[in-house]
């Protein structure tokens, strides 16, 4: 599974619209100078309307003919279809470079190749990379830009929210019971089962699990401690299982209870039909991941085209066919364009979803980097 040192804590469409979301500073990078070559204009081009339209930026792009992307695992999201599909819509080869890379990997990827024509054109990031980077990025507003949400979008379009989903408990049916709640997980039937995704001290999956088990017990996000407590108990019952789940942990049946988020555990049950999600009443996290162009963007033509593509409602229905919660959702449930199927299999949802700020991460970082390790160690 790809690695969420991205962020400490990234933070779905109907009910996360309406959470408050950690705004990023709204400013938009410096114009990338002009080249004279075929891709000067769509490199300072705020939207396709600039290039004369759509189809104009469809042309330009397909003279560049590559697109370079990073840290997009192919069981990540659907993103395996997503660069397929849009490879064959338009004839554009994409270069995948380090798929389980982090957020972090992204920006050096982009600082220390920059200048070559392999450096990163588009990024994927959580939330607190990118709020620290948003000087590298190009403000592009797609066609659909105005059907997102204002509160998950730069006014200006120098990022937006793409994707996102709620944090969750996988399980397989064939070897444990359903977890109703997250006190079950500390019975004798999951000894040795319960896996988390990452350290929460450097991955994001990992930090909301610890949030999630805290929202759990009586804690929140301005109080971490009880889910530290909570994975303190689950290590002293003997059912905390220190290692990092992969889809191949889950099939040979090594991590049969992964905390994880919803649409990676949902994309699981493609591959273990007996594998279930349920995100837990009371104790739900949302996050929601950063789309941005690179202002040094070695194809800028491809990389604003991938953006039409991404929140098209094509592009947008493949994300949801991963299990991840699209951010245009809500608008597409209204024009009924999204795909109602993989809508209604959404696991459900009890509670409000919490999403930390800025200074809430901040603390509950200072605070697992102080006790996680002495908790389970």
């Amino acid at each position: 599974m790809r690695n969420l040192a991205r962020t400490a804590a990234t933070p779905i469409a109907t009910l996360l619209a309406a959470s408050t979301f950690v705004a990023m500073a709204a400013c938009s990078p410096p114009e990338k100078e002009s080249d004279g070559g075929s891709g000067a204009g769509a490199a300072t081009a705020t939207s396709a309307a600039d290039l004369g339209g759509l189809d104009a930026l469809v042309a330009e792009a397909k003279k560049e003919g590559q697109l370079n992307v990073i840290a997009l695992p192919p069981d990540w999201a659907n993103y395996g279809e997503i660069i397929k599909a849009f490879g064959t819509k338009y004839g554009i080869k994409v270069n995948s470079a380090q798929p389980d890379a982090s957020s972090q990997d992204e920006i050096n990827a982009a600082n220390q190749l920059k200048g070559q024509d392999k450096a990163p054109d588009v990024f994927d990031l959580g939330t607190a990379v990118a709020t620290a980077n948003v000087a590298m990025f190009a403000p592009y507003k797609s066609e659909k830009f105005d059907t997102v949400p204002a509160e998950l979008k730069d006014p200006n379009g120098t990022w937006v929210n793409d994707y996102g989903g709620y944090m969750s408990i996988g399980y397989d049916t064939s070897k444990v019971p359903a977890p109703a709640t997250l006190a079950d997980l500390l019975k004798a039937e999951y000894k040795g089962k319960v896996a988390l995704n990452g350290d929460p001290t450097q991955a994001g999956a990992a930090f909301s699990g610890v949030l999630m088990a805290s929202l759990g017990n009586g804690g929140s996000a301005d109080d971490i401690a009880p889910g530290v407590e909570f994975f303190k108990k689950l290590k002293a019952a003997g059912n905390f299982l220190p290692v990092d789940p992969t889809p191949a942990t889950i099939a040979s049946g090594q991590t049969p209870v992964v905390i994880d988020w919803d649409y990676l555990n949902v994309g699981q049950a493609a591959k273990t039909a007996t594998w279930k999600t349920v995100v837990p009443a009371g104790a739900v996290v949302g996050g929601y991941y950063v789309q941005a162009i690179s202002k040094d963007a070695p194809h800028p033509a491809a990389a604003r085209l991938w953006q039409e593509f991404l929140y098209s409602d094509e592009g947008q229905n493949l994300w949801l066919k991963g299990g991840a919660r699209p951010v245009r959702a809500d608008d597409m449930v209204k024009a009924g364009t999204i795909d109602k199927t993989a809508y209604d299999a959404l696991p459900k949802v009890e509670g409000t979803p919490v999403i930390p700020t800025e200074e809430q991460n901040n603390k509950a970082k200072e605070y697992l980097t102080a006790n996680w390790a002495k908790a389970i160690g």
